[in-house]
């Protein structure tokens, strides 16, 4: 399984005219890759920025279960600097339930933006990047013998899409991640991380999540992707973050260069559908509007308490009065 994966990385940069070189900018960055990989300038491209007003609801996709991510075995997973991401063997023996087809896990890597930079995601919603984003990739074993044979064909992929935003504790799980970072600081450096708990890598609420047909995200862009985007995000401290910034390196030659801004931009729609697991697709706000309706709640149940406070006064104060009234009259019966 380790083979397949290294061949498909070797596939993944060696691919299409002659095996040019790519980065995320300059003269070899993304603008650019469609003038030596033909199929990132296709009409099917990733990622995309996912607007929840204009996807449509599909009943029939079922909530996501992973199988044996709690439990990866007991053999190290190997931990590699590509050069253009840090990226985690996985064992064949984690696969998906609830895709078409069984999918066979084969590694993750990670996105993410440079210090001081709001973005980070590939993929957006509503326009809104988040700090970082986490895939998870598989293959369809059941159709396919490898995971570089299932990487040309449709839907031979499935990539799960984890976006990672920034909270105020650290995140153990990915921590098993990147407290190993520095011992691959330069590209082609590898290292092992003892097995931990991948699950716990994931978001809350599995069954809310996005879906439709893409691509990889770097060259050669095979357009074999069926990818799953999980509405609610995991989350990683700022120090956790800031490693991800900090330690990489994308070259082994000096002047070392940081290995920052990994993400590739949203690529046009082109008449695909974006489904959605999940009815309440209109409550994904972005973080202002969440902050805007929040205020108007509280200025609205503010209001209408101070509402019901003056209507319970003057009903306190005519019932007073009704009873002065009545006692008033009382009295002036019993004197007559």
């Amino acid at each position: 399984m380790l083979f397949f994966t290294l061949l498909l990385e070797v596939i993944w940069t060696l691919a299409a005219n002659g095996g040019q070189h790519w980065t995320y900018d300059g003269p070899h960055g993304q603008d650019h890759w469609p003038a030596s990989y033909p199929e990132c300038g296709s009409n099917a491209q990733s990622p995309i920025n996912i607007q929840t007003g204009s996807v449509t609801f599909n009943p029939e996709l079922l909530p996501l279960q992973p199988h044996g991510y709690e439990q990866p075995g007991t053999e190290p997973l190997d931990l590699h600097n590509n050069g253009h991401t840090v990226q985690l063997s996985l064992p064949p023996t984690l696969y998906l339930e609830g895709l078409p087809r069984k999918y066979v896990a084969a590694q993750l890597h990670l996105h993410w933006g440079q210090k001081g930079s709001p973005g980070g995601s590939e993929h957006q919603i509503n326009g809104e990047a988040t700090a970082a984003e986490l895939h998870i990739v598989h293959y369809d074993s059941d159709s396919y013998e490898s995971l570089s044979e299932a990487a040309q064909r449709p839907q031979g992929l499935a990539v799960l899409g984890i976006l990672i935003e920034v909270g105020e504790t650290k995140n153990p799980a990915y921590e098993h991640i990147l407290s190993h970072l520095h011992e691959i600081r330069h590209k082609d450096q590898k290292t092992s991380v003892p097995p931990f708990n991948l699950r716990e890598l994931f978001p809350p609420l599995l069954a809310q999540y996005f879906r439709y047909n893409g691509s990889l995200t770097t060259p050669p862009c095979y357009q074999s992707v069926l990818w799953t985007v999980f509405s609610r995000r995991a989350q990683i401290s700022t120090g956790q973050l800031e490693k991800l910034q900090e330690t990489l390196f994308s070259t082994e030659e000096e002047p070392s260069k940081l290995l920052v801004q990994n993400y590739r931009a949203p690529q046009p729609l082109n008449q695909r559908t974006v489904f959605a697991s999940f009815i309440q697709v209109g409550s994904l706000y972005t973080t202002g509007e969440m902050l805007s309706l929040g205020v108007g709640i509280l200025v609205g149940c503010l209001c209408l308490l101070l509402a019901i406070y003056f209507i319970a006064r003057k009903i306190r104060k005519k019932r007073l009065g009704n009873r002065k009234s009545v006692v008033f009259t009382s009295a002036r019966a019993t004197e007559a």
